[in-house]
């Protein structure tokens, strides 16, 4: 009991104390019904016989493709392998829902957040949660957060870099509708606005061509990239995105399936089993030194 209670007990006649207790006592009874109800109500409607699904009994996940490693493997959402995969198993998993039951179809990056009807129940694909998608689309609770990593060819001047500044002048590629050009634009602060390009396959070929000397992206693609796609790149750095950069699970907003995802996530974030997850599919950020 705080002081101010307790000097108002002492002030209030016994008559009234009485009463109060009776009230409050009953009120207290009454919240904790109410509490009880509605956790009881929210766990029935995330059961999977009272989801809001595309399709009945079947949970449908949307990606684009290519569907890349380390999210992904063999270009094979359905396959469970790759990070992204891997999570949009275990959150259908908490919903109820076998491997079997759980539906891909393709989504282009630009359209899973766009205005409008969804043709997926969620869709992972290293979407980052921000202001402006949130008033268009439900994003979960994150399941990831990435920092920024900048990539330069080897020969370039770019890749000897060792702070933010040095990059300054740097001619940077990122691509269209991804917070990597906010990003470059408020932290690395180039002295020419970076270049954009429609897709991660016209910006892995701007870098491959020499159109560019780095591009910036998230690191874990910026791993890849650089085992995979430009060998005669490297990672010069990480840096943190303005605000972080978390990644949610989308759903058409407003979505009745939006607060179970949530409780899926959570429940795999608190059990661990996320992070180990993320451990056996997205490595360590080792070998990217910090940028400032």
């Amino acid at each position: 009991m705080s002081v101010r209670l307790a000097v108002a007990a002492i002030l209030i006649p016994a008559a009234l104390i009485l009463g109060a207790c009776g009230s409050s006592s009953s009120s207290s009874s009454s919240t904790t019904a109410a509490s009880t109800t509605k956790s009881a109500s929210a766990a029935t409607t995330c059961t999977k016989a009272n989801l809001s699904l595309l399709s009945a009994g079947k949970l449908t996940v949307g990606t684009d493709k290519p569907a890349y490693p380390p999210y992904f493997d063999s270009d094979t959402p359905s396959n469970g392998k790759g990070f992204e995969s891997a999570v949009a198993y275990a959150i259908a998993q908490q919903l109820g829902f076998t491997p079997a039951e759980v539906t891909w179809t393709v989504v282009p990056f630009n359209s899973s957040y766009a205005p409008g009807p969804k043709k997926f129940d969620l869709d992972l694909n290293q979407i980052s949660i921000s202001p402006a998608r949130a008033k268009r689309v439900d994003f979960s609770k994150p399941y990831y957060t990435a920092p920024q990593a900048v990539v330069a060819l080897k020969k370039s001047a770019a890749a000897s870099a060792t702070s933010l500044a040095a990059l300054k002048s740097t001619k940077l590629g990122v691509q269209l509708g991804t917070t990597s050009l906010d990003a470059a634009n408020a932290t690395i602060q180039p002295s020419a606005q970076p270049q954009v390009f429609n897709d991660s396959n016209d910006v892995v070929r701007a870098l491959k061509t020499g159109r560019v000397d780095a591009v910036v992206v998230d690191l874990p693609t910026a791993f890849y990239l650089t085992a995979a796609q430009v060998p005669a790149a490297k990672i010069v750095g990480q840096f943190a995105a303005p605000g972080g950069d978390a990644w949610g699970a989308v759903l058409q907003k407003d979505s009745k399936l939006t607060p179970c995802v949530d409780q899926a996530v959570e429940k795999l974030t608190s059990s661990g089993e996320l992070k180990a997850i993320e451990a056996k599919w997205m490595g360590t950020a080792a070998g990217a030194p910090e940028l400032r």
